[in-house]
């Protein structure tokens, strides 16, 4: 399916349904990267007050961001103009994920991968995020994807009640390759 083509039918067909709330949700420009780092940069603040050694020195980084804005993997979610949510959905898979230990993913199959999904500090508990993970699993549904994946830090005890809220099971423990991290590997059949 053509990329481009499927993003423009999302947007018409579940867009539409979202501005009746005043929220769009579609894939982010280059234009869109401010507001994007500026809720990035809060969820760092956040994440670091809390102690939870994810998102920080540095990462992710604008230069991050703008590859999976030019990928067209990044999405945004925007009220009344202004970006409130931001999240990045794959379907190139992800090195980290091929080895997987204390557990094994639920399938073998394609699937899809969020990361780096985070909302604006005034929209963290009213279901902003979850509004976000629905589009995205809606995405993964067009394109006949019966899975997602998600990883999280060990610590980040909100983030892992989310997920499971949201259905997505724990399946065991990733090594992040580029950071030499472990990350509380998930797994949500659709």
């Amino acid at each position: 399916m053509d990329m481009e083509n499927s993003s423009s039918k999302y947007e018409l067909e579940f867009g539409n349904k979202m501005e009746q709330t005043g929220m769009i949700f579609r894939q982010a420009e280059e234009k869109d990267l401010d507001g994007i780092m500026e809720i990035i940069s809060q969820a760092q603040e956040d994440l670091k007050k809390q102690n939870i050694d994810q998102w920080q020195g540095g990462y992710p980084n604008r230069e991050v961001v703008l590859e999976d804005i030019k990928n067209q993997e990044n999405y945004v979610l925007e009220e009344s103009g202004k970006i409130i949510g931001t999240g990045m959905l794959s379907f190139q898979g992800d090195p980290s994920y091929e080895g997987i230990y204390e557990g094994k993913w639920k399938s073998q199959e394609p699937y899809g991968v969020i990361h780096r999904i985070a909302v604006r500090r005034e929209k963290k508990r009213s279901g902003t995020a979850t509004k976000m993970l629905q589009n995205m699993i809606e995405i993964c549904r067009e394109r006949k994807i019966l899975s997602v994946r998600i990883d999280t830090h060990q610590d980040n005890i909100g983030m892992k009640n989310w997920l499971k809220k949201n259905g997505f099971e724990y399946c065991g423990v990733i090594d992040l390759k580029e950071k030499k991290a472990v990350r509380n590997a998930y797994e949500r059949r659709l």
